[in-house]
């Protein structure tokens, strides 16, 4: 099938996607029968170009390389923003990957409320819009006949998301818990191997880890959304932020971490959720002390694991990586041939 795409957003994630695009074009082609054309792009800091006939994103990502804007491409419409872009060009399928405050969702929710309401399919990273209001938007594109993909919210491109929906379709999957944050879980590796939190974290920023004010990250909050997520994505629940009881790893001492390895553990951020016996849901982001036997406790650096709980297998374990800008454009790729195999 044949679509016409626009980026909203032209980021890391988005060049990593439009990278993956042109270098493998024949082969989703020859393989998935999946052929595409870019016809626009839309980014609040590079500018905007509109080319009905389709633009070449390789010239596209050449600018980009060399620090110039999306609007020096020599032909198209320029100017128009990112609504402009969802509403009046010729894509059918819209790659929303702006920045998201988490706390309003915006302007990603209104950018994939605006591209549904049209009639057009979505498929994005921005983990606001699913924690806030997830079933909403499923309601609405399911309403339109279109659909909303966001399989890189949780662990990027390793398929969190895609696992439960799919592989394991006709388990009942009473909960999970897993290691949902790779730069809290490379600090305390690091701090396993004698570093001290302190260093274990500066060095987490060195390498682009950890954000300068890693709060997110080390508090909880960003394992917390992923816990939101996976509790009404796929247990089936609907939870806010706040129905979530949470805690970092700031207070994790050295010493803690050598008491742990004498009692033959690891210390883990660990996100979980259980649905109890009444159907109510107990959901936690919280430090633990992981036997060497569990498989979380093998998962070392700023890799990302999983594990959920089903009826008919036990437990299943996902490992790999959840960051990182080819990771997590391939997650996008993912949605887009699911939307490929559905059409």
């Amino acid at each position: 099938m044949h679509f016409t795409l626009a980026f909203i957003g032209f980021g890391t994630v988005g060049q990593g996607l439009a990278e993956i695009l042109v270098e493998k074009k024949e082969m989703l082609a020859k393989k998935y029968d999946f052929h595409y054309t870019v016809v626009a792009i839309s980014d609040i800091v590079k500018g905007s170009v509109y080319e009905r006939d389709g633009l070449d994103l390789k010239k596209i990502l050449e600018l980009v390389k060399k620090g110039k804007k999306i609007d020096e491409y020599p032909t198209g419409k320029k100017g128009l923003d990112s609504l402009a872009t969802i509403k009046e060009t010729n894509a059918d399928t819209i790659i929303e990957i702006t920045y998201t405050d988490i706390k309003t969702g915006e302007p990603a929710t209104t950018h994939i409320k605006t591209a549904l309401n049209a009639g057009k399919h979505v498929v994005s990273t921005n983990k606001g819009p699913v924690v806030r209001e997830v079933n909403t938007l499923l309601d609405l594109a399911k309403k339109k006949k279109v659909q909303y993909g966001f399989e890189g919210v949780v662990l990027a491109g390793t398929p969190a998301i895609n696992l439960a929906t799919f592989t394991l379709a006709g388990n009942t999957i009473k909960g999970f818990k897993g290691i949902l944050n790779g730069t809290t879980n490379y600090i305390l590796t690091r701090m396993g191997e004698g570093m001290s939190y302190e260093d274990a974290l500066k060095k987490a920023q060195e390498l682009g880890y950890a954000e300068a004010d890693p709060t997110a990250d080390v508090k909880g909050f960003d394992a917390l959304g992923k816990v939101v997520i996976l509790t009404n994505v796929v247990l089936g629940k609907n939870i806010t932020v706040n129905d979530v009881k949470r805690k970092g790893i700031t207070e994790i001492t050295q010493r803690d971490v050598e008491e742990a390895a004498s009692e033959g553990k690891r210390w883990k951020l660990i996100g979980s959720a259980e649905v109890q016996a009444n159907g109510a849901v107990k959901a936690k982001v919280w430090p633990e002390k992981v036997p060497l036997s569990d498989p979380l406790a093998g998962v070392s650096g700023a890799t990302n694991a999983l594990t959920y709980y089903t009826d008919e297998l036990g437990p299943v374990t996902i490992v790999g990586p959840g960051a990182g800008r080819r990771v997590t454009g391939f997650a996008l790729l993912i949605d887009l041939l699911n939307l490929n195999r559905a059409l």
